[in-house]
């Protein structure tokens, strides 16, 4: 049916126009950000993937700071711990030589101010309240990290860790507590802050050596976490990479593929365009019967 009013074809045209140039916007605006989730509205499902998996990320990003932090605590403890198994090794030395019936009181006395020093150092390192070891309670004691004592006790028996998305993922690094045992005794203070340990009392030498003991088990111990916080550093490194991969599959646009739509709507819309064009031009046909 030929009319004037209403061009149906031409309606036909501009819808099919409009609707091209959307598809055509739609393939720019993923293009330029290179996001294939620009219009959630059209992917909703893939939008709601996306962002729980980035969510997942961003836990597991936190966690693995968590880890790394927990491991330099831990190798913060190691090196300590190392320190002071010298000290107490050079300590078992001066003992031994103050056990020597063949020194004059002068050398003892310089034997007994070395090992009083290194007592001193031993305290100073692993601190304690004045009740546990005597003398002045030290608060701020050299073994510590960020603000933490590396060998005391807790409530809690330890520091926990969360190392995963789950707050059920965690690791607990034991206490070793140095203010209590052996490493006790040889820093403890009398009221007047005198050790109440000397180098050349009888017992000293085996006081050193269970410290040294102590001191093995403490090491054994937090070597055993320090394992378990590398490997579960990697398996988070993994898990990242992991999920990066699956919210780029998800969210990242294919530039490839969508260059390829880009043309087609491109030369779709000039289509519809000349469509129209030749759409709104068919009432001037029917023009042509009524002056005819």
């Amino acid at each position: 049916m030929s009319t004037i009013n209403t061009n149906l074809t031409a309606m036909n045209a501009a819808l099919t126009l409009d609707r091209n140039q959307a598809m055509l916007n739609s393939s720019l605006d993923e293009l330029s950000s290179g996001s294939a989730l620009v219009d959630p509205g059209s992917i909703p499902a893939a939008l709601s993937s996306s962002n729980s998996l980035t969510s997942d990320n961003l836990r597991l990003s936190a966690a693995s700071t968590n880890v790394q932090n927990a491991l330099s605590y831990t190798q913060t403890a190691d090196g300590f711990l190392s320190n002071i198994n010298q000290v107490l090794t050079r300590m078992g030395e001066l003992a031994t030589n103050m056990q020597d019936p063949t020194k004059n009181s002068g050398d003892i006395e310089d034997y007994e101010t070395e090992f009083q020093s290194l007592q001193t150092q031993l305290r100073n390192t692993i601190g304690g309240d004045a009740s546990v070891i005597g003398g002045t309670s030290i608060t701020d004691p050299i073994g510590s990290f960020n603000g933490t004592t590396l060998f005391g006790s807790t409530a809690a028996g330890g520091q926990t860790i969360t190392v995963g998305d789950a707050a059920t993922q965690s690791i607990t690094i034991p206490d070793i507590d140095l203010q209590t045992g052996a490493l006790q005794s040889l820093i403890t203070q009398d009221s007047s802050g005198n050790f109440t340990l000397s180098g050349s009392d009888s017992d000293a030498l085996s006081e050193i050596n269970a410290a040294v003991d102590q001191i093995g088990t403490g090491t054994a111990s937090n070597g055993a976490v320090e394992s378990r916080l590398s490997m579960v550093a990697s398996t988070l490194v993994t898990q990242q990479q992991n999920i990066s991969s699956a919210i780029s599959n998800i969210s990242d646009v294919d530039v490839a593929a969508e260059s390829t739509q880009l043309a087609k709507y491109n030369i779709l819309v000039q289509s519809s365009a000349s469509m129209l064009a030749q759409a709104n031009q068919d009432p001037q046909e029917v023009l042509k019967l009524i002056t005819s």
